[in-house]
């Protein structure tokens, strides 16, 4: 009776077993479940060669992956600028396969071309310049940005020019604030003068530039540019007041030394989770929106502000 007994349990343990086994065979076969096990690869192509100062947007797009299990591939460009490597660069990244991509475009309009030839399937999303064929733009209101900016300078105006950069030519994004600001000074009857400027040169050659020479004020509309003419005017002592746009650590320090005197700011932390998390649920057939980002022009004396200092020095749990 008790061999019987022990018989019967070795037999339900080889059926167990055998079960396991077959199991184990035919889930990887299973639709959907290949799928499920590998994680969606996202790949952010950058406008600029150095990205530090994406580095907020980074840590944003980082934790929206980590909350939602995808992984993340950054690409920089060889050139800050270069729309025709970026447009190669993003074609590439979709042949290969990724499943979703983030582009903060260099050049708009030839990105669309490309959207259209060889993206398909894939979603899209840009970062501060609307792009035809993109799933999602995460950007402020371009143009009302410029506008507000440009009310900062009318506030220290006492006369003379104010130079306006315009160091991203193909950004329609940039252009729209470029634009928006020069609406309003002009309307306010303040002369100003637009100059086309590489952004990768303006620390060391802006001072050589005779427009500068007669600007009482300069106003750059990209973060990298601002953070470029700042350095150029501190180390030439060129003595303008820089209005800019976004925030790094060296522009903060900048607005507390006055060397800055107005910059419009939003939360990068928040545009990079907001891209991330939109291109992860559209690669996966969900419907995404996201609303314009807020923003708001910094001074100096603003700095330690509750609102501000959530905005300038992000925390991240």
């Amino acid at each position: 009776m008790k061999k019987r007994r022990r018989d019967l349990i070795q037999l339900s343990i080889l059926v167990v077993l055998g079960a396991a086994v077959i199991l184990s065979l035919v889930l990887p076969q299973l639709p959907g479940r290949g799928r499920e096990l590998q994680p969606l690869e996202l790949s952010v192509i950058f406008r600029e060669a150095d990205t530090a100062l994406w580095s907020n947007t980074r840590l944003g797009m980082e934790q929206a992956a980590g909350d939602l299990g995808a992984e993340l591939r950054f690409l920089t460009l060889t050139r800050t600028g270069d729309g025709a490597e970026q447009t190669e660069l993003l074609r590439r990244e979709a042949d290969g396969g990724a499943g979703a991509l983030v582009v903060v475009p260099a050049d708009p309009e030839n990105l669309k071309l490309q959207l259209s030839e060889t993206v398909g399937s894939c979603p899209v999303v840009s970062i501060e310049s609307p792009l035809e064929g993109a799933g999602l733009v995460v950007a402020p209101d371009n143009e009302a940005l410029g506008r507000e900016l440009a009310e900062a300078v009318l506030e220290d105006w006492r006369g003379g020019m104010v130079l306006l950069l315009d160091t991203a030519v193909g950004s329609t994004g940039v252009a729209a604030r470029l634009d928006g600001a020069e609406a309003v000074l002009t309307a306010a009857g303040v002369p100003v003068f637009r100059q086309t400027a590489a952004p990768g040169r303006l620390a060391a050659g802006l001072r050589v530039l005779s427009s500068v020479q007669k600007a009482e004020a300069i106003m750059a509309f990209d973060p990298y540019a601002t953070e470029q003419t700042i350095r150029a005017v501190e180390a030439g002592g060129l003595g303008q007041l820089v209005y800019g746009v976004g925030v790094s650590t060296y522009v903060v320090g900048a607005l507390e030394r006055g060397s800055a005197a107005a910059v419009a700011a939003w939360s990068d932390y928040a545009a990079g989770y907001l891209a991330a998390e939109g291109a992860i649920r559209l690669a996966r057939g969900e419907a995404y929106t996201a609303e314009e980002l807020p923003f708001t022009v910094v001074r100096g004396e603003d700095i330690y502000e509750a609102d501000n200092q959530k905005l300038l020095f992000p925390v991240t749990s």
